[in-house]
């Protein structure tokens, strides 16, 4: 295994991240431990999750995900091998915490007590925002976002939530926060707000990324380089699609997107044609095309951690052996080439 340094605090970050989502719907709580452990055997320390999850979110199974790595942590007793990082929902969810989670001061007291609860852990290794109280343009949004909002508002706002999370530092219930889904405005107010107050600096941001989802290499990569705050890439498969089990339709029984309720805005013609040229591409070098598509992930200078997630044990294995995968300059020409072909496929 890799590691990179988590923006700058002192924590090396395995550059396979282990994504949790699954776990509670596709997966079993005894499928979860079984990734867990052998996820942590394999060298991975950075585990992700969220409040929400299991994914698609629902009354029922929030928080079912982590109260399954609560009861991992106290099955294995190992709650110090791992760094952990979980998330705040933000609004938009008309049931949690009554429809008003906006987040501020108290609604951030009482997602992280309840994640703390049901993780069984004293403290979280890294607190993110799970999306901006504003909006964005991820989830689908890309082709209609236009931001409009109060500038100052949320500056005060921003100020407001890194006093927070200065208070439970220091309470030891945090160690260090993160962002999610957020915009290069964000990112940059963010943490010129922490800079001039002497507060608590964003280390990470997590986006999605991978072959069909580039959005974050044209300002984003340049922010988080030069600022040590690195990627924690999403979705780097987009959602399995990469695997080419969709393609023309195909709906595999158990898949995500199989099961999935909600719409789902990365299926389209461009998707599948990208797909298909990038599965080639793979197969012309004797390459597995997910490897591939996350071996690409994992070179990008700016990617702290990438983020897999699986519902096999099969899928986990060969997810994490694309750390072995070093991808030639004629498979990055090829890349490239699709890349001009399909710059925006969703």
């Amino acid at each position: 295994m890799e590691y990179r340094k988590l923006g700058r605090t002192d924590l090396d970050i395995s550059l396979i991240g282990l994504g949790t989502m699954t776990w509670g719907w596709q997966n079993t709580q005894d499928e979860g431990f079984e990734q867990m452990d052998y996820a942590l055997e394999r060298g991975i320390n950075f585990f992700d999750t969220a409040e929400m999850y299991a994914i698609p979110p629902s009354p029922e199974r929030f928080g079912t995900t982590e109260t399954i790595m609560g009861n991992w942590f106290k099955a294995r007793q190992n709650r110090d091998k791992v760094i952990l990082a979980s998330k705040m929902a933000g609004p938009g969810l008309p049931w949690l915490r009554e429809g008003h989670n906006y987040i501020n001061k108290e609604n951030i007291l009482k997602a992280v007590e309840g994640s703390l609860r049901r993780l069984q852990s004293d403290y979280i290794d890294l607190y993110q925002l799970h999306w901006p109280n504003r909006g964005s343009y991820h989830f689908g949004k890309t082709w209609d976002f236009s931001p409009n909002f109060d500038a100052q508002a949320q500056q005060e706002n921003f100020l407001e939530v890194l006093h927070v999370f200065q208070g439970l530092i220091n309470e030891g219930k945090i160690r260090h926060i993160g962002l999610s889904n957020e915009t290069a405005w964000g990112l940059t107010n963010w943490l010129q707000i922490a800079k001039d107050e002497g507060l608590p600096r964003m280390a990470s941001i997590q986006n999605e990324y991978s072959l069909l989802c580039r959005h974050f290499e044209q300002d984003l990569s340049e922010i988080t380089l030069h600022e040590d705050c690195g990627l924690l890439a999403w979705s780097p498969l987009a959602r399995g699609i990469l695997s080419g089990k969709y393609l023309n339709g195909a709906k595999p029984e158990g898949a995500r997107l199989t099961l999935e309720t909600r719409p789902e805005h990365r299926v389209g013609v461009q998707v599948d044609l990208a797909t298909q040229k990038y599965i080639e591409l793979a197969k012309r070098f004797d390459l597995d095309p997910c490897q591939m598509a996350l071996a690409f992930v994992n070179r990008q200078p700016f990617v702290s951690s990438t983020l897999i997630g699986a519902t096999t044990m099969g899928q986990l294995r060969s997810n994490i052996d694309s750390i072995s995968v070093k991808l030639s300059q004629e498979v990055l020409q090829g890349i490239q080439l699709i890349r001009r072909e399909f710059p925006m496929p969703f």
